[in-house]
């Protein structure tokens, strides 16, 4: 059974960074794509990116893939109030997505999520 794991959710100050980490298990092979959501009680979650398009990626955060297979980061810079919210790793894509679907149906594979809280 695959799981994603993600750890480094934490308190911050605004200006403040984190590096949130995400672990994949249970998958026979490198998962074709690790990507970062957002969510908070009054939204929607809010895709963040992933690692097939690291040129796409929301200003102050940027994703990468670690050494260890199936390991991605998402390193978040400069922190705001804003940026509050439940962060989930996804992976595994599907084909066949469009621009006009929910980008939540592409990915077959969800972690749990991490806490991240930022006061002003």
């Amino acid at each position: 059974q695959v799981q994603l794991v993600e750890s480094g959710g934490g308190s911050v100050q605004a200006g403040g960074s984190l590096r949130l980490s995400c672990v994949g298990s249970g998958y026979p092979g490198r998962l074709n794509c690790m990507g970062w959501f957002r969510q908070t009680p009054e939204k929607e979650r809010e895709w963040i990116g992933d690692t097939r398009y690291p040129d796409r990626v929301k200003d102050r955060f940027t994703i990468s893939r670690g050494d260890v297979q199936n390991t991605v980061y998402l390193e978040m810079n400069n922190l705001k109030p804003e940026d509050t919210a439940t962060y989930y790793c996804a992976a595994d894509c599907r084909p066949g997505w469009q621009p006009y679907m929910d980008r939540r149906y592409e990915y077959n594979y969800w972690g749990q999520g991490t806490q991240v809280n930022v006061s002003s």
